[in-house]
């Protein structure tokens, strides 16, 4: 439902601009903007590119495994919402103006909320199975298997939709300035209550999303670290829970500004210079944010030894079955060149022959 700017008095959401335009303060062609539709564009294709490898190695060249799983799930998520990139760098090339409508402003921020939901979820199950099937190792061969792997998959994109919900009943468009916009609209003349509204997501956002998570991942590799040095070498840390970890780490410093700057937008109505702040920030914090889509393969294959075995086995075979494919083709091509040759040749012969 399209609403008036006389009938909208609160906003905070700044990720993509929205708060300039509302207020009347946007400024064309910003050069922050523009870095940040270069960066879209860049995470989308090294977005598409590596995470569709990881699904299709994940999922069809590699044996089903527990980890395998959690990988897959992940490249999921991730693939998922760079395909909705588009959508945001459209929007910012068209100086903030929405073409798509209402429902699809809804389904494109509802995508980038659960993505990061699901993200940090599946990081941090990473964490857990990764500790336990290294220092309970009797438990785990009796309980870890792929079937339950699939189901905790099943309860994390649950849990994510659910906390990504309050994008399909809060987004909303507005015509405002010869343009359409894409924004929070809570529903409410009452300022307070708007504020109060926007206080829960964030906090909610942050919490879940980020510090209890972070909290559970700190807790659970310092716990697996002890454990390491009381083995003395007897618990082996794997190339895999070495890439875990890296994946953790690039997940929290890429979205540790957007949370930081999330928290400041609390504020933002304190302080001019708080507010010019976020304006320049926030489209930069979020860009990094969105960048961790496509980290992740690339580490994968950056610290993955068996990752890029299976790859390269895959990308071996692949190249095999083209040329043999090709190969075959050529082949075939001749012998029905010779065969051609031959057919043409018959008519002669018997001509001749019934001439004798």
């Amino acid at each position: 439902m399209d609403v008036e700017a006389e009938d909208y008095n609160y906003t905070c959401d700044l990720e993509y601009g929205d708060y300039e335009v509302l207020r009347g303060g946007h400024e064309q062609s910003n050069p922050i903007h523009i870095v940040s539709v270069v960066i879209y564009i860049l995470i989308f294709a090294l977005g598409v590119i590596g995470n569709g490898t990881v699904i299709w190695v994940t999922a069809f060249k590699s044996k089903k495994t527990v980890n395998s799983v959690w990988l897959l799930n992940l490249a999921i998520a991730d693939l998922v919402f760079v395909l909705f990139l588009p959508f945001y760098i459209d929007y910012i090339l068209r100086d903030f103006h929405w073409e798509f409508g209402v429902v699809m402003c809804k389904l494109n921020s509802f995508v980038s909320v659960m993505n990061m939901f699901a993200s940090v979820l599946f990081l941090t199950v990473l964490s857990v199975d990764r500790y336990v099937s290294l220092v309970h190792l009797n438990w785990s061969q009796r309980h870890r298997t792929v079937a339950r792997a699939w189901f905790v998959c099943g309860f994390v994109w649950v849990v994510a939709a659910i906390l990504s919900c309050p994008a399909l009943v809060f987004r909303d468009i507005i015509h405002i300035h010869d343009r359409v916009v894409c924004f929070s609209n809570f529903h409410t003349h009452d300022e307070y209550k708007a504020a109060v509204i926007h206080f829960a997501i964030v906090v909610i956002r942050t919490t879940v999303g980020f510090l209890l998570p972070f909290t559970a991942i700190c807790v659970t590799g310092i716990l697996l670290s002890m454990k390491v040095k009381q083995s003395g070498g007897s618990v082996h840390v794997s190339n895999f829970s070495k890439m875990v970890t890296a994946v953790i780490l690039a997940f929290f410093l890429c979205w540790a500004p957007f949370h930081v700057f999330s928290l400041m937008e609390l504020t933002v109505h304190s302080s001019y210079y708080l507010l010019k702040l976020l304006k320049d920030g926030f489209p930069l914090a979020t860009s990094l944010g969105f960048f961790n889509s496509c980290m992740n393969p690339l580490l994968y294959m950056l610290l993955g030894k068996k990752v890029r075995h299976i790859l390269k086995r895959a990308c071996l075979n692949v190249t095999k079955s083209s040329l043999r494919e090709l190969s075959q083709s050529i082949s075939a091509t001749e012998v029905e060149s010779v065969a051609g040759n031959y057919q043409d040749s018959i008519p002669e012969v018997s001509l001749a022959s019934s001439i004798l």
